[in-house]
Parts: C-alpha cells; structure tokens; sequence
C-alpha cells in the first residue's frame, strides 16, 4: 500500500459546478497533475463543454479554461493508502474539506461526481451536502470505466454540465 495525497481544488470565485473525482491514479500523482493519465477521458470530455481542445493545451491552460467556463475541480478524497490506481484499492481514507471550500466559494450551485467511488465517498462524508445542493453521480471518465464509450459519457455528462 502506498500513501497518497490529493492537490488543492482547482476554483475561483467564478464557479459554479464543483467536479469531484475520488483520489488521483499513480500517473497523476507523479505528474501532480488532474486526470494525467492520457487514456482518462476527461479532458477530451471537458474540451467538448468549454468549446476547446483542452488535450491540446499544457496543464496550466487546461485549468485555466475550466476556470474560465466556471467550473471548479476537486477531489472527495484527501488522503488514503491504495496500491495501484483502482478506486476498488482505497483504504483508510480521510476527506477533503468539502464544507469549507462550499463555503468559501459560495457561488458553487451543483456538484458533479465523477464516478461511483467519488459518489459513494461523498454520501459517507458528506450526507448533509446532498439536501443543500444539485448533486450528480456522473459516469466516470477513467480508463477503467471502458464500458463506457465516449459517446455515453458525452450524453449523460451533458444533462448535467452542458
């Protein structure tokens, strides 16, 4: 098992969809970057929602353009122990502080979870969040989720963020 730690969130006083992931795979946390691994979907899929190729732009302008379409990027997961990158491998997790950043940013109006691992980790946490805000269980983008074309993802992502 190894110990991992999540990045700051990713948000401005212009946001207003929080996206949560549940903790980093290994490529991204060696890299320190959101959703590096090339195979995960969700640049590709944010790129459709913000009008851009964001799998074109370096980490920096990917962020940047999220931010600029309002939407804010988190995990629901601070810290825990996992061997590889399978959310099936988490143990001993410990959450971010959700409430704080929500109330800190106020303008936050829906949160999106991106995969079954982020939802269930947030109910766990965070039950009181879903009476007080629009929260949706999103199919995840990673690579795990093969089963899930691309196609799917975009349909069901876009009820919610397009």
């Amino acid at each position: 098992m190894v110990n991992c730690e999540s990045f700051s969130p990713s948000i401005d006083d212009r946001s207003r969809v929080l996206i949560l992931g549940s903790m980093p795979g290994v490529k991204s946390l060696c890299e320190q970057q959101y959703y590096a691994n090339p195979q995960n979907r969700f640049w590709r899929l944010m790129g459709k929602f913000c009008g851009f190729d964001l799998v074109g732009l370096d980490y920096d302008e990917r962020l940047k353009t999220l931010l600029d379409n309002r939407f804010a990027l988190w995990d629901v997961i601070k810290s825990c122990q996992r061997s590889g990158s399978l959310d099936s491998n988490i143990q001993n997790e410990v959450p971010n502080d959700i409430e704080g950043l929500l109330k800190e940013y106020t303008g936050i109006e829906k949160i999106c979870l991106n995969g079954s691992k982020a939802y269930a980790a947030f109910r766990k946490h965070f039950p009181e969040l879903s009476g007080k805000y629009e929260c949706f269980k999103l199919p995840s983008t990673s690579a795990a989720n093969a089963g899930c074309r691309f196609e799917e993802l975009y349909e069901e992502w876009s009820r919610v963020v397009g």
